[in-house]
């Protein structure tokens, strides 16, 4: 089945960055519920994501430059206590950030199989 480029970025990638998020907030001392208000999502999702039920299928961590990144999201809105549209748009920049550094076209051609990813430029060309 052919899964584009975007599909593969809501429902996997920006899921991940997510949970990896929450696992920072986490790391830093923060309880569960601390985290739901700071991130504007409810306990429950708190709790999917650290318990890796949601998001756990791309290891940010693994992405050295990317998961410096979330600590900086991290440190951000802890500091700042942006709105939930701030922390969207700073999640979906990341997301497409991993796009267009190739990070994720090996896992798109593992649910794709269709995919080639040595014939594939899009999101290098996109989002580069």
């Amino acid at each position: 089945m052919k899964v584009s480029a975007f599909e593969v970025a809501s429902r996997y990638v920006y899921p991940s960055l997510r949970r990896r998020l929450v696992q920072v907030l986490r790391e830093k001392g923060l309880k569960q519920d601390e985290i739901a208000e700071l991130l504007h999502i409810t306990q429950s999702a708190v709790s999917r994501y650290l318990r890796k039920d949601r998001g756990a299928l791309i290891d940010v961590e693994k992405f050295k430059d990317i998961d410096e990144k979330v600590g900086e999201i991290a440190e951000w809105v802890i500091e700042e206590r942006p709105s939930e549209y701030e922390i969207h748009k700073a999640l979906v920049k990341l997301t497409l950030e991993m796009l267009g550094k190739g990070y994720v076209c090996s896992f798109h051609s593992l649910i794709d199989p269709t995919l080639n990813p040595e014939e594939c430029n899009v999101c290098l060309e996109l989002f580069s």
